[in-house]
């Protein structure tokens, strides 16, 4: 259309700015797009400038605008700028909206759930701030009232809240509806509330229940890598290969109370590391995470079970002097 300053009949003009010729018509009678001129027998034709403006239209209505916007962008009521800019705003909660909506009914459909459920995990799906806190809270306050447990296991404990982002994902919001129905099961409770028991009564023993330092967080963290690496690769927990990695967890694990090669310390530690060894409660920290936009971290499970067998038996006795199975 450049250059070009001929008019165009109503046809032309439709074919040429891809509307049809009842969507001409009715901008031209809305007063969005008026005609430029008529013939002698009183038809409609175009030029440049409207057909700039009826692509300009088009293009609005793609996007989304209702006409009154356009209406008002047209007549230079608001800038082409501001509108661009309130329509994407607009958007943005609508796609909140929507990706609530897609992750409930996914979640409907994976269930087959029927009305009740439906309803509840609407009402979970849009809970605010606010009351996401407050669910999170009230299961931790159940789950630790009246135990003794160090200081800075409940802070990081209760400082992991689920924080959605402005624009989550459907999985985000998957991920919290499932943390919520988590966090308000009472079996679920029940089990976390047996964990942090032995947390206290570990810590009313003398055991402090936390590494001191980084480096010894290092070495628990490289003897779990090397049980993972057995359990990979088909190691028997309780066969002779088992030893030397056993060896290690031992040497990692020297910080604590006791600690040494006794048949009495390698029992007290299978215990402790099974405690902690439970698939609802770590799907609870990867569900944080995928809520938090972070990777989930690798699952330590088929490791700390290893362990616990290889420690509950032969391989966790210790080799005898001078040999090194």
């Amino acid at each position: 259309m450049s250059g070009e300053t001929r008019l165009c009949s109503i046809g032309e003009a439709a074919r040429r700015t891809g509307l049809t010729t009842k969507t001409v018509r009715l901008y031209s009678d809305m007063g969005l797009v008026p005609p430029t001129d008529r013939t002698s027998h009183g038809h409609r034709l175009y030029g440049p400038q409207a057909l700039s403006r009826l692509s300009l239209v088009r293009t609005l209505r793609e996007l989304g605008l209702g006409l009154d916007g356009i209406r008002r962008v047209l007549a230079r009521e608001v800038g082409l700028a501001e509108m661009a800019g309130s329509r994407a705003a607009d958007l943005d909660s609508e796609i909140r909206v929507l990706n609530e909506r897609r992750a409930v009914l996914r979640l409907a459909a994976r269930r087959e759930a029927e009305h009740e459920e439906l309803a509840s995990l609407h009402r979970i799906a849009k809970a605010s701030e606010a009351e996401r806190r407050r669910i999170i809270d009230a299961f931790w306050d159940e789950v630790c009232a009246g135990l003794d447990i160090a200081p800075e296991a409940e802070r990081r404990m209760r400082a992991a809240r689920p924080r959605l982002p402005e624009d989550p994902t459907s999985e985000q919001i998957e991920a919290w509806i499932e943390l919520a129905e988590l966090a308000s099961d009472p079996r679920f409770r029940a089990r976390v509330r047996r964990m942090t028991e032995y947390h206290a009564s570990r810590r009313a023993a003398g055991d402090p229940m936390r590494v001191h330092t980084e480096e010894q967080g290092r070495a628990v963290q490289a003897a779990i890598d090397r049980a993972d690496a057995a359990a990979t690769a088909g190691a028997d927990p309780v066969g002779p290969e088992a030893a030397p990695v056993i060896e290690q967890v031992l040497a990692a694990f020297s910080y604590l109370p006791g600690a040494g090669t006794s048949r009495e310390f390698r029992t007290a530690l299978a215990e402790r590391l099974a405690v902690r060894t439970d698939a609802r409660a770590e799907r609870y920290w990867r569900l944080l995470s995928v809520i938090d936009g972070r990777r989930p971290p690798k699952s330590p499970a088929a490791a700390i079970d290893w362990i616990v067998s290889a420690l509950r038996g032969p391989a966790g006795m210790p080799a005898p002097a001078g040999r090194h199975p």
